[in-house]
């Protein structure tokens, strides 16, 4: 087989594929049984019908067709591999002869979106500043990580009065524009004051008594109708408070590996304080890649944003919001971009990635996610998104070396060792994660809306599909 690269721009190539006969002839052999072993000939047992025979019945040219889509995976990857080609997405593949004979070439062409070759900046050394952070904990850091604890073990009790601010009630809800009601919902474990759902909800059910309705009025807040004011009719259900254990050492025991409330509360002061320096990091990472991002021009495929823009916005039903389209078009490219140069530089660095450290990330993202970890390993590689969240942590590596030769001082002048911090943590890089829409990573196992896939394309290299 011979191929050729011919560079169209500096994200998109076009390559030339000749298949001499004798290489597809597996492939032609193996069309024949398979239309063999689908047609019945009088005389001849299923799988035993000869190539003529089959040619009369069906054609050769349907046979030739079969055994070329069979082949174009396996000589497109070759040729990806041998011209050195780093695919994006979906290939737009044409087919220019197909031999009839014996002697004759397999010709093809495939356009496909590549990832840019980069040419990054010095960042050996950069200097980075960050605002000054007082990294000592308050008493009142303390009893909010402690407040968030006793929320996590507290119950829900119900209980016999209106609700206020803080309570969880069972609600129904309906939304209706006019006369036609246009969405409705029962059942739903709303807390008040979480301000999560409709404006003006939280206001509307503070004071209200199980099975009391309420009518108010507010924008729809998605769906086809968002923006757009309607009428809303809420039932309470039921009214539920939070009760939270008291703080002893019973507590401690159970929220935590301590025996007493002590120890648990001086972890938490350590916690907090970790977490005031950990502000340090995250702002060092976000100005590292701002850097590398200012300083690298960084090509995007237009046709994989497009594809990516357009199935975010099916996804939420808002293909003709063109506001909309319009601010997950940006973020998308913000996102490849970070993508395109975290990549150039895990490959600069040589990054590699370690089982401990697969397993560490699978761990965090399952807990994100609210899953068990050996559920969410096992959805994500019968999904086949192992190599995808391999690449994500290459590129916290990546940042992460980009930043131990960074150097960082905060604006009075102190030098800050980020040597002390847990790397995945502070300096973990969270790729779209302030972007809605952005996100090419794809990681959600149960299809929640996490954002698109890697477009790396090891999952699209099946040319028959284009």
């Amino acid at each position: 087989m011979k191929s050729a690269v011919e560079t169209l721009n500096p994200t998109r190539v076009k390559l030339t594929v000749e298949v001499p006969f004798d290489e597809l002839k597996p492939s032609l052999d193996a069309a024949y049984k398979t239309i063999g072993s689908q047609i019945n000939v009088p005389g001849f047992r299923a799988g035993k019908v000869p190539a003529r025979i089959i040619d009369q019945r069906v054609g050769r040219g349907a046979v030739l067709q079969e055994a070329v889509n069979e082949a174009l995976p396996r000589f497109y990857g070759q040729a990806v591999e041998d011209n050195k080609i780093r695919p994006l997405g979906q290939p737009e593949v044409d087919v220019t002869e197909v031999p009839a004979e014996e002697g004759q070439e397999l010709k093809f062409t495939i356009e496909v979106d590549v990832r840019p070759e980069l040419t990054l900046p010095d960042y050996d050394g950069v200097s980075i500043e960050v605002d000054v952070v007082d990294t000592e904990a308050t008493d009142a850091d303390v009893e909010a990580r402690m407040i968030a604890l006793r929320q996590r073990f507290g119950t829900l009790t119900g209980v016999e009065r209106v609700a206020s601010m803080g309570d969880f009630v069972s609600i129904d809800l309906a939304a209706a524009i006019g006369e036609e009601e246009i969405d409705s919902a029962k059942g739903i474990s709303y807390e008040i004051g979480s301000g999560n759902m409709i404006d003006g909800l939280d206001d509307a059910l503070v004071g209200m008594a199980a099975q009391e309705s309420k009518v108010f009025n507010a924008p729809l807040s998605g769906g086809e109708h968002e923006g757009k004011d309607a009428e809303i009719n809420v039932t309470v259900q039921s009214v539920k408070e939070r009760v939270l254990p008291e703080l002893d050492d019973e507590f401690a025991q159970l929220a935590s590996e301590f025996d007493s409330l002590e120890e648990l509360r001086a972890d938490i002061q350590v916690q907090a304080e970790r977490a005031k320096k950990m502000e340090q990091g995250v702002q060092a990472r976000d100005k590292v890649l701002e850097y590398l991002l200012e300083n690298t021009e960084i090509p995007i495929p237009d046709a994989l944003v497009e594809a990516e823009v357009t199935r975010h916005l099916e996804g939420e039903s808002r293909l003709e919001d063109d506001e909309h389209r319009t601010e997950v078009n940006e973020n998308t490219r913000n996102a490849m971009r970070s993508q395109f140069v975290l990549d150039a530089i895990a490959e600069k660095e040589q990054v590699s990635v370690g089982q401990p450290e697969l397993i560490e990330y699978l761990v965090m993202s399952a807990q994100q996610y609210g899953m068990d970890p050996n559920e969410f390993a096992k959805a994500v590689d019968e999904g086949g998104q192992i190599p995808d969240m391999v690449a994500e942590v290459a590129r916290r590596k990546a940042l992460a070396a980009v930043l131990e030769k960074a150097s960082i001082l905060d604006t009075a002048g102190t030098k800050i060792d980020l040597n002390d911090l847990n790397t995945t943590e502070a300096l973990g890089y969270d790729e779209g994660a302030d972007h809605e829409g952005a996100d090419p990573e794809g990681h959600d196992p149960e299809g929640h809306d996490h954002e698109g896939h890697d477009h790396e394309g090891h999952d699209h290299e099946d040319p028959e599909q284009a």
